[in-house]
């Protein structure tokens, strides 16, 4: 697990595994249903991508995504 501090981190990281993976930003965009300008500005690292499409995206290159709350905020408080 990676903890990421800023937009510029979390881009560069999906941009390696999206390298690792052999895909360029065209199939990687179009097997998240995204297009290539959304890949390119979120891997370099524009804090203002929609969030549901940056999701996407992590999920169409098998990037998990976990929320680790504070001890005092119970799971079913997050509900």
């Amino acid at each position: 697990m990676i903890e990421v501090k800023d937009t510029q981190q979390l881009g560069r990281l999906v941009r390696a595994v999206r390298k690792s993976q052999q895909l360029d930003q065209v199939t990687a965009g179009s097997v998240a249903g995204c297009g290539l300008t959304f890949v390119s500005q979120f891997e370099n690292g524009k804090p203002t991508v929609q969030l549901a499409k940056a999701l996407q995206l992590l999920d169409a290159l098998g990037i998990k995504v976990w929320i680790d709350l504070p001890p005092e905020l119970g799971e079913h408080d997050a509900r």
